[in-house]
């Protein structure tokens, strides 16, 4: 009987193999075209290993029995993610090709837009799907704060540091779990986030005007996740408000 609640794994596992393999040719491309260092490969293949090894796990424990078309475009994503990590890890000793740098992450800027209406075209919406967009989106703009930081300096950090450090937060307080309402203006500050961080990655304007870019993109985070976190402690103020009168009552009752 226990055969039959099993399912057999080795479909999905074998996409995400596929993937960490992509991940190595599209390395082995990059380094051949620009003569990529140690740092750079080794940190393109840390986040191959990474990615294979995290997804691989969440994926034994969702039971998925396909791996459906949104995440494989999310693979694809978060392929060209790993190729970036990897210019940005090497332009710490030589300054990757302007033109190989924008167009990979251009293409998964573009991209992030077609899983989620994939997944919704073909009903494979899964949580599982969502936080894989959710992380490869936000290790995206992590490695593009980390790259502008080198020419704009450590405050662009905040951008790409600012959502783990609420994930952080949250184990402490966690109200900060809480699900929050759809927001339109909370999806474009986030899409935001990525073009704006290349504009000014790019280097194609003046220095002041570059850094008026991330600081436009810094404060559109910083005023969407303090409304965000308003909500969240507000609403968990609500919620636990009716507790106290009944609290009362039952001491005076006493």
């Amino acid at each position: 009987m226990a055969l039959n609640n099993s399912y057999d794994a080795r479909p999905v596992h074998q996409e995400t193999a596929v993937g960490a393999g992509v991940q190595i040719l599209l390395l082995a491309l990059i380094g051949t075209a620009i003569g990529m260092g140690p740092a750079g490969w080794l940190t393109g293949l840390a986040f191959a290993v990474a990615t294979w090894a995290v997804l691989s796990r969440a994926l034994q424990r969702s039971g998925l029995r396909s791996f459906g078309a949104a995440n494989r475009v999310t693979l694809g994503r978060a392929t060209l993610v790993g190729g970036v990590t990897a210019l940005v890890a090497d332009s710490f000793q030589d300054a990757p090709p302007v033109t190989l740098f924008v167009g990979l992450t251009a293409v998964a800027l573009v991209l992030d837009g077609v899983d989620g209406k994939v997944a919704r075209r073909t009903g494979t919406s899964t949580p599982l799907g969502a936080r894989f967009d959710m992380e490869v989106d936000a290790f995206l703009i992590l490695v593009l704060s980390v790259y502008v930081s080198m020419a704009m300096g450590p405050w662009v950090l905040l951008i790409g540091g600012m959502r783990y450090v609420f994930v952080a937060a949250a184990r402490v307080w966690p109200w900060l779990t809480a699900p929050l309402p759809p927001s339109t203006a909370r999806k474009t500050v986030a899409a935001l986030q990525g073009v704006l961080l290349l504009v000014a990655g790019a280097a194609l304007l003046p220095h002041a005007v570059n850094a008026g870019v991330v600081a436009l993109a810094l404060g559109l985070l910083v005023w969407s996740f303090g409304r965000d976190v308003l909500w969240l402690w507000r609403t968990s103020r609500v919620a636990t408000a009716p507790a106290v009168p009944e609290v009362r009552r039952a001491l005076v009752a006493g």
